[in-house]
């Protein structure tokens, strides 16, 4: 657990420093976050196994994730609206959404490095937090639709969205391209460059409605095209302590170390700014407790389902293993505040999310406790 306990430790270094940074250009903290985040999601879908033969799974996984991606979206924006008092329902939707989206980034990374990446509990978490993502940047698009109206670019980002899941299933694990680090890292720059320059290009266009798609799916889908030397368990070491997804050699796991550490730095600093506003500040920390908890219980669906699959205490340990937030949240409350939103209920969505960043560790520990410090139940993957 030392590298959860290092990992925790640099979010909240980049929390504080995110609050010190002021108004400072912070697009180098956004380059860097996709460049760790693409890196890792390459790594993830390296290792990610799709049973072909049993596709109904995963479409009962997207409902589960959904569900985990909408409960503390509503939860959130009611508690805006009847709370504190927000008036449009549209603006309490659209900065709720920070609640939704698990940090799939810190959540692989520090579930393996808790050694958890053999059991059922990080296999089911790894397919939710994916799906819990992507839910997210879908049901952004009609959030904008209600904001600026209907454009063209909204379209796009769901055709992209199909064509990139068509492309895992068809040409899972048979692209022979190169997989040692330097490799990765290339293509991580190339993933995150493309994606900043779409983005860009699209904002000349028209700059209310941006292509903006996030790394995460494309970098996680040239993972599972990826193929896999002949020969090779991506799975050797995934019980393994301080493990992290990815080549086993030694070598290539402290690059993905130091990658993952970089990435947390960056989460924590990705948060906007704090505002300051003549407040009662007791009153504040109550509402951003009660948001926390109210966002936290949205993601327990999952302990109702599975039954047939996992105990119970799995099903509790993927519940809060979906708890963690991070970098996307922080980009939907910058997307929020781009349109205006300001208030009191900002300042609340704000600090609840610092607050599941700072209690991040504490939750990949309880997952770990509640499994147990050797899993009972082991992923078969042959």
């Amino acid at each position: 657990m030392k590298k959860v306990l290092i990992y925790s430790l640099l979010l909240i270094l980049g929390l504080i420093g995110s609050q010190l940074l002021g108004t400072i250009n912070r697009d180098w903290i956004k380059w860097m976050s996709m460049f760790c985040l693409s890196f890792i999601m390459i790594h993830v879908g390296y290792e990610f196994e799709i049973d072909k033969s049993n596709p109904k799974q995963y479409v009962w996984d997207y409902v589960v994730a959904g569900t985990a991606a909408t409960f503390p979206w509503f939860f959130c924006a009611g508690y805006f609206i009847w709370f504190l008092s927000m008036n449009d329902w549209t603006e309490a939707l659209m900065l709720a959404r920070f609640s939704s989206p698990t940090s799939a980034g810190v959540l692989f990374s520090m579930l393996a490095a808790a050694g958890l990446s053999v059991t059922w509990v990080f296999r089911k978490a790894r397919i939710l937090a994916i799906f819990d993502d992507l839910d997210t940047i879908l049901l952004m698009i009609p959030l904008k639709v209600m904001m600026v109206g209907m454009k063209w670019q909204l379209g796009v980002i769901v055709i992209v969205i199909i064509l990139l899941l068509w492309m895992a299933w068809r040409y899972l694990h048979t692209w022979r391209l190169p997989t040692s680090w330097p490799w990765v890292m290339l293509y991580s720059v190339l993933i995150a460059a493309t994606s900043e320059v779409i983005y860009l290009a699209s904002k000349i266009i028209n700059d209310v409605v941006p292509v903006h798609l996030e790394v995460l799916l494309p970098a996680f889908v040239l993972g599972c095209m990826l193929a896999r030397p002949y020969g090779h368990d991506p799975h050797i070491d995934d019980s393994r302590e301080g493990h992290q997804e990815g080549l086993s050699e030694p070598h290539e796991q402290r690059i993905a170390t130091i990658v993952a550490a970089i990435f947390m730095v960056c989460v924590g600093l990705s948060m906007p700014q704090i505002p300051y506003e003549t407040i009662n500040w007791i009153i504040i920390a109550f509402h951003v407790v009660c948001v926390t908890i109210l966002s936290n219980i949205g993601k327990m669906f999952p302990l109702f389902c599975y039954r047939n699959e996992a105990t119970i205490r799995e099903r509790l340990a993927l519940s809060i293993a979906m708890f963690p937030r991070g970098e996307v949240g922080a980009g939907v409350l910058v997307v929020s505040m781009s349109y205006g939103l300001t208030g009191t209920a900002l300042t609340v969505a704000v600090l609840s999310l610092a607050l599941n960043l700072l209690l991040t560790g504490l939750f990949i520990i309880i997952v770990k406790k509640i499994i147990g410090e050797i899993p009972n139940r082991l992923i078969n993957f042959h």
